[in-house]
């Protein structure tokens, strides 16, 4: 299939995309970038991705000027039926050899099989599903149901780890699936040297650790804080945490003001813009995942592209891209005292010089050629 269909195929992606912000568009642009080289590539987004009342950011769209744009139309209503039966008829009479989702949470299990019910009308296309999780994070009633209706019209499907490969096969034992880290992400520029990328966030600590991403309660950044105060009187090290407040903030900042962590933590809890990502990672010494369940994560590839060793929790796939002792740590979930061991142990041990070189040899395996040949791979099977 990939040599027959080189440079006429027909893909459509159907996900979020610019000009919203976050992850899954920055994964969706991406995608594109490298599909576009040989292929006529469209891509669909929302008009109405979720109903304000289930959002819980300040804005769901991108403001940074210098986030790189792709072509898409702003066409589905992730609400409205009627929507999905006129995107669907769309698609439909398009007819794309491939139909690319972008699949992260039940909530579009409707909208997505619906559209794709139509779609197969025309017996052309096939689709394609890359699953951030099959099993979301936070789990709602129907979720279970929203997922199978989705996935029960779904040819192949791409699993972002091996934990969410686990996931899918529970729902649907014989789907036809392979398992592709998630690529890093390229898109937020080069590594800063350190006293540059300070200088910008006006800090002048020697050592600096991050926490990256959307605050939510499942992300554990309440055991880190606690296990800032195992470090307190063991390790003149500061706390980044760069991200906004997903979850109850009152509860963080509470938890630092009780374990007297006022001087020890910086809070950068606004949306933090595309073009201000290199600055937070690039003045780290190491990032820090103290997550309480997770499939995978796209914060780990950023650090990959910034060359940042990685101090995680093994949960869900972390550690299939973490290699312990090599890359970064692994440690126990929901343990103060052991996440603050691994953090002492980085600094006395001198081991960011040894992680970057090993992590230099790791970054072309995670690279979008290489993920899209892995999905050419499992189409041609």
């Amino acid at each position: 299939m990939k040599d027959e269909f080189t440079g006429s195929m027909k893909i459509t992606i159907l996900s979020t995309a610019y000009p919203f912000r976050g992850g899954i568009a920055h994964f969706t642009g991406l995608l594109y970038n490298e599909l576009t080289k040989k292929y006529n590539v469209n891509v669909i987004t929302f008009k109405r991705q979720y109903p304000s009342i289930l959002f819980p950011g300040r804005s769901q769209f991108e403001k940074s000027e210098t986030t790189e744009k792709i072509p898409s139309e702003s066409l589905i209503d992730s609400i409205n039926p009627i929507n999905w039966i006129k995107i669907g008829l769309k698609i439909k009479k398009d007819i794309p050899d491939l139909l690319i989702y972008k699949y992260w949470m039940p909530f579009f299990g409707p909208c997505f099989g619906t559209i794709s019910r139509i779609v197969k009308r025309n017996n052309k296309t096939r689709i394609l599903v890359i699953c951030d999780n099959v099993i979301p994070h936070e789990k709602k009633p129907g979720d279970i149901l929203f997922t199978k209706y989705f996935f029960k019209i779904v040819d192949y499907f791409i699993l972002l780890s091996e934990k969410v490969q686990y996931d899918l096969l529970k729902l649907k034992p014989t789907a036809k699936n392979k398992v592709l880290q998630h690529p890093v992400y390229s898109n937020f520029g080069l590594p800063l040297p350190k006293e540059e990328a300070k200088e910008h966030l006006k800090l002048t600590d020697k050592k600096l650790i991050l926490f990256f991403g959307f605050i939510r309660d499942y992300k554990g950044l309440d055991v880190l804080l606690s296990a800032m105060s195992f470090l307190k009187n063991n390790l003149d090290v500061k706390l980044m945490v760069a991200g906004e407040f997903y979850s109850n903030e009152e509860k963080y900042l509470k938890l630092i003001d009780g374990l007297d962590l006022k001087d020890k933590v910086y809070l950068f809890t606004n949306f933090i813009p595309t073009s201000e990502v290199k600055y937070y990672f690039s003045a780290a010494d190491s990032v820090i995942l103290p997550y309480r369940n997770a499939t995978q994560s796209g914060i780990v590839q950023i650090a990959l592209n910034f060359r940042k060793p990685v101090i995680a929790t093994d949960v869900g796939g972390l550690s299939e891209v973490i290699s312990d002792g090599e890359t970064g740590y692994i440690v126990q979930k929901e343990n103060p005292a052991k996440l603050a061991e691994a953090i002492i142990k980085f600094y006395n041990e001198n081991n960011e010089e040894y992680f970057i070189k090993n992590i230099e040899k790791e970054v072309e395996k995670y690279s979008w050629k290489n993920f899209v040949n892995g999905i050419f791979d499992l189409l041609n099977s």
